[in-house]
């Protein structure tokens, strides 16, 4: 349960003050805590990894990240756990909660930099600015172009499948146009059904969702199993839960935008044009995104 609210909360945290910025050019940064998985994950892509002193216990990719100290759940921070780990650079996600943490930081001496990372075309832009506060512009612009190319490298099929993402269940929370999540869907392949929410999350009625009727319900998963709330008799009233349509997305790769988020839109295009097609010819109960 504790790793499903994290996960909700990584993809519902919408950003509400604008990205702190250094007010000049920053020594490269040498002890870093990273504060969110998508972070460390491009710090080790760019270069930087052996830089990171502190991480958040979902940093969990590249492997080589769970040898680094963790400092928590990182949202918000344990102030006392960061400053333990004597950064030179802390990076926060730009949301509420972080502000107050970033602000408490810088009192006692230690710089933070809150970024924005919320759809993919936040991606150049992050990596961009992680590499220069790392001194590795080169490496992190490569990256940021790559990253920069996901949604023309994968031009979006015709939508052949609707789905309705679900990151919480009581109440039931949905994902609208204003998360990356959407954005995968559409690259996929699929239509969510919520797209016209402007947010990136909003709460909905269990009535909405069965008046939606989406083909599939998606849900962020480390687990093979059932998500426990389709056992609960008012959710029978969604078609799709009634007849075991779930999309099982490991959060590890899906419950954060990054470097890997190409690999994302593929398997989730995959996975739809598999289960769409197993489910026209057997009405398949359950299936679930390949595992690594």
């Amino acid at each position: 349960m504790q790793r499903r609210l994290f996960l909700a909360l990584i993809v519902l945290t919408a950003c509400g003050s604008p990205a702190r910025r250094p007010a000049g050019p920053p020594p490269p940064a040498r002890r870093i805590v990273s504060l969110l998985p998508s972070f460390t994950e491009i710090l080790f892509d760019i270069g930087a990894g052996d830089r990171i002193v502190g991480r958040t216990t979902w940093c969990d990719y590249p492997p080589a990240a769970l040898a680094v100290p963790s400092v928590g759940d990182g949202m918000p921070p344990n102030i006392e756990a960061v400053a333990a780990r004597r950064p030179d650079l802390v990076v926060l996600y730009n949301s509420g909660p972080n502000v107050t943490a970033a602000r408490q930081l810088e009192r006692i001496g230690i710089r933070t930099v809150l970024l924005d990372l919320n759809r993919l075309e936040d991606l150049g832009p992050a990596t961009r600015t992680l590499g220069r506060l790392a001194g590795l512009e080169q490496r992190a612009d490569s990256l940021a172009r790559v990253m920069d190319g996901f949604t023309s490298s994968h031009p979006p099929p015709p939508p052949s499948s609707t789905v309705a993402f679900v990151v919480w269940d009581n109440p039931p929370i949905i994902i609208g146009r204003g998360s990356y999540l959407d954005e995968l869907a559409t690259l996929a392949g699929a239509r969510n059904v919520f797209h016209d929410v402007a947010a990136p999350s909003s709460q909905v009625s269990l009535e909405t969702i069965a008046a939606r009727d989406p083909q599939w319900i998606a849900v962020l998963s480390d687990s093979a199993e059932t998500p426990a709330f389709a056992r609960r008799r008012e959710w029978r009233a969604v078609r799709a839960v009634r007849e075991r349509h779930f999309l099982l997305l490991r959060g590890s790769l899906f419950g954060r935008p990054g470097p890997r988020s190409g690999q994302a839109v593929l398997e989730l295009r995959a996975l739809l044009v598999r289960n769409d097609l197993v489910g026209a010819q057997h009405a398949a109960p359950l299936h679930e995104a390949p595992r690594r």
